[in-house]
């Protein structure tokens, strides 16, 4: 019952499976397989244009080096304050650049503003020595808020960078469950809205280990396979990457899994939204609920054996619950539950909530 993160999970058993059956016989190395040459027909089809395909096995190694084409050493990434770049990659966008520096906007539900970035890039410097130099912009779809960038949301940021001569890249990590929340094509809220290049994310929804960057704009291919090298993710068994990743987009599997865990999160925080004392913090549009609940159900819940992050630290009543691909309906019962008992014991009555499935929600 661990709500922690989807990176808790193990692998889909489609994945195990399309490992398996890669174990199977020879292959040539560094990429120059089967499987890795079938990703690229495969994700252009999946995009409905011409792509350049490269398997990574993080998320991080995606985002940084996907970065570091768009970006000279002096030059300035425009992203949110809790984009994952900022906060939690370690300082791998500056290495990889060479020292480009990252620029944090603030917005509301973890989104840039397009009137904000044009703010921000016309007093930005621009062509004046002192200062870095606008050079790309990284929006995160799902956000760190759990929250979704619509296609217009998208196109409007895309129109601002292009103005001001900027790429614009999408960390994917949750792209899947972006796609499934607004039920659009990929396409729509990537190259058709002015995306360059994608950090499409496969781990955090069954995958085992495996990512991939995708180019929209082939001109910033150019460089980018020396610096994979460079950083050591040209695997040289990379059909066991490229295995996951082909598993991963066929029959609809991503969506599918994108489309459970979102489910069980919009269960999850409409039941626990009723509780006395209990607040939402952003709207739950992905997989992601953030939520302030009485200390007392927290506590209650933990000593039942639910897992979440308190998310400001140990002592802090807002939590991060997160649903996966995985996540067993009962479990999500067994929390409402036990969160409807403390609750009700700290209110002094019996809240009556009985929790209930649609039952067009996947087991």
């Amino acid at each position: 019952m661990n709500f922690c993160s989807d990176n808790v999970t193990g692998a889909a058993p489609e994945i195990m499976a399309a490992l398996i059956a890669a174990n199977t016989g020879a292959a040539m190395p560094y990429g120059n397989d089967e499987c890795t040459e079938r990703l690229q027909a495969k994700f252009s089809e999946l995009f409905e244009t011409e792509v350049t395909v490269f398997p990574v096995a993080t998320g991080s190694a995606a985002n940084a080096l996907c970065l570091s084409v768009m970006t000279p050493p002096f030059g300035a990434i425009y992203c949110h304050a809790e984009s994952h770049i900022n906060l939690d990659e370690c300082g791998a966008p500056e290495f990889y650049t060479g020292g480009a520096k990252l620029v944090a906007l603030p917005g509301a539900g973890g989104k840039i503003d397009a009137a904000d970035l044009e703010r921000a890039l016309k007093k930005a410097g621009a062509g004046v020595v002192h200062h870095v130099q606008p050079a790309a912009v990284s929006l995160t779809q799902a956000t760190e808020a759990g929250t979704v960038y619509s296609p217009e949301e998208i196109h409007q940021i895309a129109g601002v960078a292009r103005a001001h001569n900027l790429r614009l890249h999408i960390d994917g990590a949750r792209f899947a469950n972006a796609v499934a929340s607004l039920g659009c094509a990929p396409a729509d809220i990537t190259w058709r809205a002015g995306v360059d290049a994608l950090s499409f994310g496969a781990t955090k929804n069954g995958a085992m280990a495996a990512e991939a960057v995708v180019f929209f704009n082939r001109d910033l291919v150019g460089t980018f396979a020396y610096r994979r090298k460079r950083s050591g993710h040209l695997f040289s068994k990379m059909r066991f990457l490229s295995a996951q990743l082909e598993a991963y987009i066929a029959d609809d599997m991503w969506l599918n899994n994108a489309r459970h865990a979102n489910q069980m999160a919009a269960h999850l925080s409409a039941g626990i939204a009723k509780l006395p004392g209990a607040k939402l913090c952003q709207p739950v549009e992905a997989n992601e609920i953030f939520i302030h609940l009485p200390e007392a159900v927290i506590e209650g819940l933990i000593a039942e054996g639910f897992r979440f992050y308190r998310w400001e630290g140990e002592g802090s009543t807002l939590l991060r619950i997160v649903t996966a691909f995985n996540t067993k309906k009962e479990d999500v019962a067994a929390f409402l539950e036990a969160a409807d008992r403390y609750a009700s014991a700290t209110a002094g009555n019996s809240l009556l909530f009985k929790p209930q499935m649609n039952a067009d929600e996947r087991g």
